[in-house]
This record gives C-alpha cells, structure tokens and sequence, in this order.
C-alpha cells in the first residue's frame, strides 16, 4: 500500500474545499462504477472466481491483494508521468479486482435480494467512512501512523491467512479482523492527506481514498451477507 510523506499538522476551519469536493466527488463516482459491476458479475461466470481462489484462502488473499496493489501502483504511475493510458489500465484493473471480489460474495445470496444487500452495506460503509473522516477533522494532529499501523495490519493478516489456510482455520477469522482493520487505518490515512496535503495531486489522491473506502465496502460486504443469510 502506497503512502505519501507530509508531516505537517492541520490547524483549519470547518468546512471543504474545492479540492477535497473534487477528491470526494471522484472517489465517489469511482465506488459508484465498482458497485454496479459488483451487481453486473454476481449474474456472470465471474462470480465463481472468488469459489477457486479461496478454495485455498491465502491464495485469494494474495491474488487480489496483488491486483489491487499492482492496479494502484499504474494508476499512480500514469497520473504522477502524465500518460493518462496507464492511469486508465490501473484504475480498470481496480475495478475488475473489487468488482470481481464483491461479485463472488453477493452471488451467494439471492438475485432479488442482492441490490438490498449492496444497499445496506453502502449506508454502513458511509456511516462508517463518516466517523472515520469526522475523527481525523476533529483532531489537529498527524495520521502519518495510521499509515504504518494499516500496513502492519495487512501484513500480520496476511501472515495469519497463511497460517489458518494450512494449520489452523480458525485464524482465518482473526486474519480477515486484521486486513479489515487494515482499510479502516488506511481510510483515515488517506482521509488525513486530503486534509492536510493540499499541494498533492487530486487524481493521487481520489484514488488512494477510493481504494480504501472499497477496501472497507467489500468486508462490510461480507458481514452483510452473513447476517441476511442467518435472517433467512
């Protein structure tokens, strides 16, 4: 997970700016395109992916945590050199990863229950994407940590992943706290720069802040689905 370096503290009023409005809207047309092929693939051979992958776990979990590192990497490298083609190849890989992935887990419930599925799981992911934001705007301080923290969290459930996957499976579910906790330490990372890097790009930055909010979007997803299929 790519971080960018700004020590600075905030010392601001309420209210956004142009730029953050920017960073929002982009980010938020950027989920918005992820959700709807999310819905798209649950109803294509698509959906059967995430069945092969994580039929071992820690293959899953390297396979799309490899697309969506690899995806960020080119969409960051195509806007910081001004070749709009290969920010265009990463932002499409992103897509397909999270759209891919979220398919796979909303394919298991229902067609006519999947739109209320990804509803649910976008008001939480708002609420939760809220508190985040309201958090890090509320206090004048640096997030730079939340940086290290998420990337700490990646890799010890990554670690835990491999570990459950041949050992002992039921530290699988500690591995999936972990990379969720992960998104959750990297949205306040990102929300952080976007407060206080006002000199960065905002295409650097909508992107760093839509991989995050789908991060969380996609294990919000998963917890979804659990509780519908017990309702039902």
């Amino acid at each position: 997970m790519s971080s960018f370096e700004t020590p600075q503290n905030s010392e601001r009023g309420f209210g956004l700016s142009s730029r953050e409005v920017q960073v929002i809207s982009g980010a938020t047309g950027l989920m918005a395109i992820t959700v709807a092929l999310m819905y798209v693939f649950a109803a294509t051979p698509l959906a059967v992916v995430n069945d092969y992958l994580f039929s071992f776990p820690i293959v899953g979990v390297l396979v799309y945590g490899a697309a969506i590192t690899g995806g960020e990497i080119l969409a960051e490298r195509g806007i910081k050199g001004g070749d709009m083609w290969i920010a265009f190849v990463g932002m499409v890989v992103l897509q397909l990863a999270f759209g891919t992935f979220g398919a796979g887990i909303l394919s298991i419930v229902p067609q006519e229950t999947q739109l209320t599925v990804l509803g649910i799981t976008a008001i939480v992911t708002a609420l939760m994407t809220a508190l985040v934001s309201g958090y890090v705007y509320a206090r004048s301080t640096t997030f730079e940590h939340w940086g290290r923290f998420a990337n700490y969290a990646f890799l010890g459930g990554i670690g835990v992943i491999l570990v459950g996957t041949f050992v002992l499976q039921t530290l699988l579910l500690v591995g999936f706290v972990l990379i969720f906790l992960g998104f959750i330490l990297r949205l306040g990372y990102e929300i952080w720069q976007v407060r206080d890097n006002r000199d960065a790009s905002i295409g650097l930055q909508t992107i760093g802040v839509y991989v995050a909010v789908a991060g969380v979007f996609v294990h919000v997803l998963q917890l979804v689905m659990r509780y519908v299929l017990s309702r039902g």
